[in-house]
């Protein structure tokens, strides 16, 4: 793996912060220097909402049906949010310009279980996932700027451009990974070292629907009960698996209680506050000794699987169409936030008018930078000064048998 010595900014901040109403926002992954600014107008500083209820598996009592949220986290959530979007919506654009090349699978849609989880862990907890990474390698603390540039290849990205779309790494996120369900008993074994060091951290592990049915899962799901393991395990339900429908491929399409002993919760994963309430929950089970707990976000991707897939062959333009109309995260956050006078129509012209304006900047920064050169091709694989016997440690060394 490929490792870099920048330090990317801070990830969001945790919800529990108190509320309050300020004059100017900074938002922690933003472009440095970007602010939102705030009107004189007198808004609403905190409000109370109803979330939809969660479906419970082998649980008395679940997540509350109503979240407050404070006016400074929902401008936040908006543009973290709207960041996330229109970085996609950016990869897509150099994608079909042949600028990115390679495996690119994109996260539009799922916005919200993207934040949803950040807004409730600590940024010293732990989150693993499959290759669909782009967000939540950003809600980790990554720059869009080193996103894209990982995406073209180019020697300012994060993994120093070697790693691409499915290999993104940050502080306590462990990628990005490309072998289907492979990342879940990589996860388990985070949650093991988190038991061990005795830290009250918790690891979340994100898999999908279409790695649902992979054996590896349920061994990590025996392994984490059998020993309490303090993992948040996520199956991000997004309908389609590969061009396959959940009714297709799975006998049982009730993800949350596939951990069958592991207590489940089944989420609204396009409503960013019933993911935080739903993962607040979730987290407190696991950091008071209870063990593994499972959880599935109903959620929806407008893309196709990877670019090689048109999205429109197994699924009618109708149907992503209704999605976007009724259930998109964006636009219901930003609809909450107005009914109830915690933002005005022009705050969110403003901000939507400078994440362009720094995805632009980024998508420059990713196209003009230099890749990588030849002569950093075989760094970053071994161990520095690993004896020059073991075969294949130093690529420009004569090979020889050691035997």
């Amino acid at each position: 793996m490929a490792t870099t010595q920048r330090q990317p900014p801070k990830p969001p901040p945790v919800s529990t912060s108190a509320p309050q109403l300020v004059s100017v926002q900074a938002d922690p992954l933003a472009s440095p220097g970007a602010k939102v600014v705030i009107s004189s107008r007198s808004f609403t500083s905190q409000a109370t909402f109803d979330i939809k209820k969660c479906e419970l598996h082998h649980l008395e009592e679940g997540p509350p049906d109503k979240a407050e949220m404070t006016r400074e986290q929902g401008l936040q959530y908006y543009h973290s949010m709207q960041t996330m979007r229109r970085m996609e919506l950016k990869a897509d654009q150099l994608y079909k310009q042949k600028i990115i090349r390679g495996f690119c699978h994109l996260y539009d849609g799922q916005e919200a279980c993207a934040m949803g989880i950040e807004g409730a862990i600590n940024p010293t907890d732990h989150l693993i996932t499959a290759y669909r990474a782009h967000a939540y390698t950003y809600t980790r603390g990554v720059s869009v700027k080193q996103i894209l540039a990982e995406l073209t290849g180019r020697k300012g990205g994060i993994a120093k451009g070697k790693g691409g779309s499915m290999h993104m790494y940050a502080p306590n996120f462990y990628g990005g990974n490309g072998i289907v369900g492979a990342q879940v008993p990589l996860g388990a074994g985070i949650a093991l070292a988190c038991q061990y060091q005795g830290n009250n951290q918790v690891c979340v592990t994100l898999y999908g629907d279409g790695a649902a049915n992979q054996g590896q899962i349920f061994e990590a799901f025996n392994m984490a009960a059998l020993w309490k393991l303090p993992c948040i395990f996520v199956c991000e339900n997004n309908k389609y698996g590969m061009g396959t429908s959940v009714e297709r491929a799975s006998a049982s399409t009730d993800y949350y209680k596939r951990g069958d002993y592991v207590p489940g919760i089944r989420v609204d994963g396009m409503d960013v506050l019933c993911v935080r309430e739903a993962t607040k929950f979730a987290a407190d089970h696991c950091r008071a000794g209870k063990g593994p707990i499972l959880m599935e976000l109903q959620t929806y991707r407008y893309h196709g699987h990877s670019m090689s897939d048109p999205g429109v062959s197994y699924r009618t333009r109708e149907e992503i169409q209704e999605v976007r109309s009724k259930s998109d995260p964006i636009s219901m956050l930003k609809e909450r936030m107005l009914s109830n006078n915690m933002a005005s129509p022009e705050e969110f012209k403003e901000i939507d008018v400078e994440i362009r304006k720094h995805i632009d900047e980024a998508a420059l920064f990713a196209t003009s930078d230099p890749e990588p050169p030849l002569g950093e091709l075989c760094n970053h694989i071994f161990a520095n000064d690993v004896p020059i016997d073991v075969r294949g440690v130093n690529p420009w060394t004569i090979l020889k048998s050691s035997s």
